[in-house]
């Protein structure tokens, strides 16, 4: 790959000419450290996390739950700072995988291939089902009309297929808008709530370890880890970047700093203007609605409907994010030769169209057979809860891989003279993933909700995946990974 001469690493897009697409290569030299954050911060989707995630931290750990996200915005950095260091020697769309080929080969690559595909499809059916529900909800207030989510779910998917398959202008355009309506927002309800009981609201008091190192510890954790299953994205758009070795730390450093810092001051605010006492209690009575009750308390009814309205177009960015997202990795996996090679096609734009509206078809077509085929009739407390389940397994099962493969990449280079990055942090960052990991186990009944219903079998998922994944990598030596591999 021929870098760009274009050192201004922080313009969102770049307006230069571009090298034509061709068939099986992304277009150069386009997104800018702001442009490829804004997919990222987009596919954590803040105020759908704020509204979805926060009240399950919040019943876990009570007032200590803004530590649970400045703890996991933390560990996201510890593995960060291997990861990035290694991302030096690759440039390649496949995200993780391309660190699994380059640390540990092909046959474990081409397993944690398989794990990708399963976690990315799984948290975009959860997201997209929990989507539906919360976009009914939105529309019958406003209008009195029910609209069956199912409906939504399609319509609004086939717009984010589109959008995707269209070129990254158009969703940087979009989700750019919805960013800085979530930033907003966020911080008029923090503006508010300090206006209404003063900045008493930044108490520690409630930062125990009794609260913190509870019982709820462990689930609170997950749930504060599902809002940074994204962070991934920085590296799958590198291919695209603008000089990816400068573009890509520094927009993954961003996305941290201030994804760890939205959630770490906005729950902090929530939970102190609650009060330590009551946080955990309310949080467990009317998990649904207490922040809108606290921002119309605060702000009025125009903030609390401003969130209502936001938490739906939050949902939508973060699923428009994860689609881009996805169907590079895709088109990363077609190229290897992992997947059918159309999947490698790209359009006159330089988006993998093909793998775009492949992931919309195939999202679409697991989401209506379990509603009309399975008569999964509430999408919230069923597929949002399996699917995100299943997702956030898979995402800790591929970081203890992806931190394995690091360690094993250093090792093999002893010239490196790092030892912060190439030795230490990848290895303590394997060993919090592994304790995540049994946390994940431990605690998957609590992921899954009340109507686990067959959902704990989706577990087995994994390791089929995995075993197959490692079959697959050994039985076809054609499998490169080493397409952009730098």
């Amino acid at each position: 790959m021929i870098e760009s001469t274009n050192t201004n690493a922080a313009s969102p897009v770049s307006h230069g000419h571009s090298p034509a697409p061709q068939v099986g290569r992304l277009r150069r030299n386009k997104l800018g450290v702001f442009a490829v954050a804004f997919f990222v911060i987009a596919a954590a989707a803040p105020v759908a996390a704020i509204v979805g995630a926060g009240p399950v931290v919040f019943a876990a750990v009570g007032p200590a739950a803004p530590l649970v996200y400045a703890i996991t915005a933390l560990l996201i950095a510890l593995f960060a700072v291997g990861y990035l260091r290694m991302s030096r020697h690759i440039t390649n769309a496949g995200g993780f995988v391309a660190y699994i080929a380059k640390g540990l080969g092909r046959t474990w690559a081409t397993a944690g291939a398989g794990i990708a595909i399963l976690m990315y499809l799984s948290l975009q059916v959860g997201l997209w089902s929990l989507f539906g529900v919360f976009a009914g909800q939105l529309i019958e207030t406003l209008t009195g009309l029910t609209a069956p989510p199912l409906v939504l779910i399609l319509l609004l998917l086939a717009t984010a297929t589109a959008l995707t398959m269209g070129g990254i202008d158009a969703s940087i355009r979009v989700l750019g808008i919805i960013i800085v309506g979530e930033t907003l927002v966020v911080a008029a309800l923090v503006a508010a709530l300090i206006m209404d009981h003063g900045w008493g609201i930044f108490s520690v008091s409630g930062f125990t370890t009794e609260n913190l190192f509870g019982p709820g510890l462990g689930i609170a954790l997950l749930f504060a880890f599902l809002c940074f299953t994204s962070f991934e994205a920085t590296v799958v758009f590198s291919e695209e970047a603008i000089n990816p070795r400068k573009t890509i730390p520094r927009a993954l450093y961003l996305v941290i700093a201030f994804v760890g810092l939205f959630y770490t001051l906005s729950i902090w605010a929530i939970g102190g203007a609650i009060g330590p006492d009551a946080i955990q209690q309310t949080a467990t009575e009317d998990p649904a609605g207490f922040v809108f009750t606290l921002a119309t308390a605060s702000g009025g009814d125009a903030l609390s409907m401003s969130m209502q309205i936001l938490v739906v177009t939050s949902y939508l960015a973060m699923l428009l994010g994860l689609a881009n997202m996805f169907s590079r990795y895709l088109f990363a996996l077609g190229r290897a030769g992992v997947l059918p090679t159309g999947l490698a096609k790209v359009s006159t734009q330089g988006t993998p169209a093909t793998a775009a509206l492949c992931n919309g078809i195939t999202i679409a077509a697991i989401i209506s057979v379990f509603v009309l085929l399975l008569n999964v009739a509430d999408p919230f407390t069923t597929l949002f809860a399996w699917f995100s389940a299943l997702g956030t397994a898979a995402f800790i099962t591929i970081l203890i891989i992806t931190s394995a493969a690091v360690i094993v990449f250093f090792i093999r280079l002893p010239e490196q003279t790092e030892p912060w990055a190439t030795r230490v942090a990848p290895a303590l960052s394997f060993l919090v993933f592994i304790y995540i990991g049994y946390l994940t186990l431990a605690n998957y009944d609590s992921l899954l909700g009340a109507d686990s219903g067959p959902a704990k079998w989706f577990l087995v998922l994994i390791p089929l995946v995995l075993v197959a994944g490692a079959l697959l990598g050994r039985a076809k030596p054609q499998i490169d990974y080493s397409a952009e591999l730098l």
